[in-house]
C-alpha cells in the first residue's frame, strides 16, 4: 500500500504543477501580458486545463483510490494521509462527471472574457462584455447539470468554493443577517455623519505604494516568497507555497482603497504562506474553503486595519508621508474617518456595516442568472434596481455598477457568498484571539503583529485543507460558524464610533 500511496501522490503532485502553471498564466494576463496575446493565452490555458482534468479523472487515479480505501480506513482520521485521500476522492468523484471539453471551453472563454471585461470596464460599455458573459453563464449552467439532480443549480458551483454549503443555507443566513445590518445602518444614518472629506484628498500613488508595502511587510507577508503588483481588480494567486503573489490597485483620491486592498490580499497570502510545506503540490496545500480564506483577508483588513489601535500606529506614518492631505486631522478624526459608514457603489471600498449587503445583492443576481429568471442582457438594469433596493444608491454608469467586479469574467459563480461567510468566521476567530492574546490591542498600536500572526499560523494556516470549514472553526472556537459574534462586533464598534447607545 505504501508504494501505491506514493504513486498516487506523485501523480497528484504533477497535476498540481499544471495548476500552478495555469495560475502563473492567469497572473501574467492580469498584470503584464500585452493585449494582443489574449488569443494565445486562451489556447494555452484551455490546453493545460484539459490535460490537468484528464489526468485527475484518469482510470488510474480511481483505481489507486479504490486500492487504498481499506488502508485509508485504518489511518487516524486527522492524519495527513487520511485527509489527503479523502480530498482526492472528493475531487475525483466530482470532476469525473465533467467532460474534459467543458473544462477546456471554460478556460478558453474566461481567458477571453477577462480581457473583454477589462475593455468594457475601461470604456464603460457593458455590450463589449455581454456576449462573453453569456457564454460563461451557459458554460456554468452546463457544468452544474453534470451534478443533477440538485436542489438548486447554484449548489454545485457553490460547492467548488464552500464545501458543505448550499444555496438554501446561504439564503437562510442572509435572511437573518440582512434585517440586522439594515437596522444598524439605519441607526447610524440617524446618528449624525462622520466627516471623512480628508480621505478624498490627493495621495500620490508612489507614496501610497510605499506605505502599503511597509504595512504588509510588518504584518508578516514574506516578500521572499511573494511579490505585489498592480491589477485592475486586486487578487492573490498561489504558484506554489514558496510563491504566493498579491496585487492591488491605487486611487490617488482615496487614502484607504489601495492600503485596504493590500492588507486584504496579504491576509489571503499569509494564509497560504503559513501552510505546512509538506502539503505543497497537493490539495491539502491551500485554504480549506474560500469562506475561511476570506476570514483571513477580512480579519487583517478590518479587525486589524480599521481598528482604533491600528489607526494609532498608522496615523503618524500617514501624516509623515502625506502632511498636506492630513493637515488639521487628528488621530481621532483619522480613525473615525476610516470607519465612516455610508452606502457606497463599490463593494471593495464598502464599510464594514454595509459590506454584506453588496454580497447579498450579487448572490441574488447569480441565482437569477443561473436559474434563467433574467438574461445577461438585462443584467445592468437588474443590478441598478437591486443597488437602489439594498443600498439606496444608483450607479451613474456600468463601470461603477455591474462591471466593477472581475469575478464573472473569470467564471467564479458561487464565490461571492464566501465573503460574507468570511466576515462571520473572522469575528468568531477574533473573539478567541482576544481571549488568547492578552494585550493584543497594545501590540497592534505599537506595530507588533507577530503574536497575532503566529496564533493564526498555529491554529488556522498550518492545517491547509486538512479539515472542513466547520471542523476547523469548531476545533479553534468550540462552536460552529455563527453570525452572533459578527453582529456583536459591528454593534459594539459602530455604537462607539457614532456615539450611539449600546445595541443587541
Amino acid at each position: 500500500m505504501e508504494n501505491k500511496l506514493a504513486l498516487l501522490k506523485q501523480q497528484i503532485n504533477e497535476i498540481y504543477d499544471l495548476h500552478y502553471v495555469l495560475a502563473l498564466l492567469d497572473w501574467d494576463q492580469q498584470t503584464n501580458m500585452p493585449s494582443g496575446g489574449v488569443e494565445n493565452r486562451a489556447s494555452q490555458s484551455a490546453t493545460l486545463s484539459k490535460i490537468a482534468h484528464q489526468r485527475l479523472t484518469a482510470d488510474s487515479i480511481g483505481e489507486l483510490l479504490d486500492d487504498l480505501s481499506d488502508y485509508q480506513a485504518e489511518l487516524p482520521p486527522d492524519s495527513a494521509d487520511a485527509c489527503l485521500l479523502k480530498i482526492i476522492r472528493r475531487d475525483y468523484n466530482k470532476q469525473v462527471k465533467v467532460p474534459a471539453e467543458l473544462v477546456e471551453e471554460f478556460a478558453r472563454i474566461t481567458a477571453l472574457g477577462q480581457q473583454a471585461w477589462e475593455m468594457a470596464r475601461e470604456k464603460d460599455e457593458f455590450l463589449l462584455f455581454q456576449p462573453h458573459l453569456e457564454q460563461i453563464v451557459a458554460n456554468r449552467q452546463q457544468y452544474a447539470e453534470c451534478f443533477a439532480p440538485y436542489d438548486n443549480i447554484y449548489d454545485p458551483l457553490l460547492d467548488d468554493y464552500e464545501p458543505e454549503m448550499s444555496a438554501a443555507a446561504v439564503k437562510v443566513l442572509f435572511d437573518k443577517l440582512r434585517p440586522q445590518q439594515v437596522e444598524l445602518v439605519k441607526a447610524i444614518s440617524e446618528a449624525g455623519q462622520v466627516d471623512n472629506a480628508f480621505m478624498s484628498r490627493n495621495y500620490p500613488e508612489d507614496k501610497q505604494w510605499q506605505l502599503g508595502l511597509g504595512i504588509i511587510k510588518q504584518f508578516g507577508y514574506d516578500f521572499e516568497c511573494g511579490r505585489q503588483d498592480k491589477a485592475m481588480h486586486p487578487f492573490t494567486t498561489t504558484l506554489g507555497l514558496g510563491d504566493v503573489r498579491i496585487t492591488t490597485r491605487i486611487a490617488e483620491d482615496d487614502f484607504f482603497s489601495g492600503l485596504g486592498s493590500s492588507m486584504h490580499e496579504a491576509g489571503h497570502a499569509m494564509y497560504e504562506q503559513g501552510i505546512d510545506r509538506k502539503f505543497d503540490r497537493t490539495p491539502l496545500g491551500s485554504g480549506t474553503s474560500l469562506g475561511i480564506h476570506e476570514s483571513q483577508s477580512r480579519l487583517w483588513e478590518n479587525m486589524v486595519g480599521r481598528s482604533r489601535e491600528f489607526c494609532q500606529y498608522l496615523y503618524p506614518q500617514a501624516v509623515k508621508m502625506f502632511p498636506e492631505a492630513l493637515v488639521g486631522i487628528d488621530n481621532e478624526a483619522f480613525y473615525r474617518g476610516i470607519n465612516r459608514v455610508a452606502p457606497s457603489l463599490i463593494r471593495v471600498e464598502a464599510d464594514e456595516a454595509s459590506y454584506n449587503l453588496h454580497i447579498m445583492l450579487r448572490f441574488e443576481i447569480e441565482l437569477g442568472l443561473l436559474n434563467g429568471e433574467f438574461a445577461v442582457a438585462d443584467l445592468s438594469e437588474v443590478w441598478n434596481s437591486k443597488m437602489a433596493d439594498y443600498l439606496g444608491v444608483m450607479p451613474e454608469n456600468d463601470r461603477v455598477g455591474v462591471l466593477q467586479d472581475v469575478h464573472w469574467s473569470c467564471g467564479l459563480f458561487g464565490y461571492f457568498p464566501t465573503y460574507a461567510i468570511g466576515n462571520l468566521v473572522a469575528a468568531q476567530l477574533w473573539e478567541k484571539i482576544v481571549e488568547d492574546i492578552p494585550g493584543l490591542g497594545n501590540f497592534i498600536s505599537q506595530g507588533e503583529f507577530s503574536e497575532l500572526r503566529e496564533w493564526l499560523r498555529k491554529n488556522i494556516h498550518c492545517h491547509g485543507a486538512k479539515f472542513t470549514p466547520q471542523e476547523l472553526v469548531r476545533k479553534v472556537t468550540g462552536t460552529q460558524i455563527s453570525s452572533v459574534p459578527y453582529m456583536k462586533y459591528l454593534n459594539n464598534k459602530y455604537c462607539e464610533v457614532y456615539g450611539m447607545g449600546a445595541r443587541g
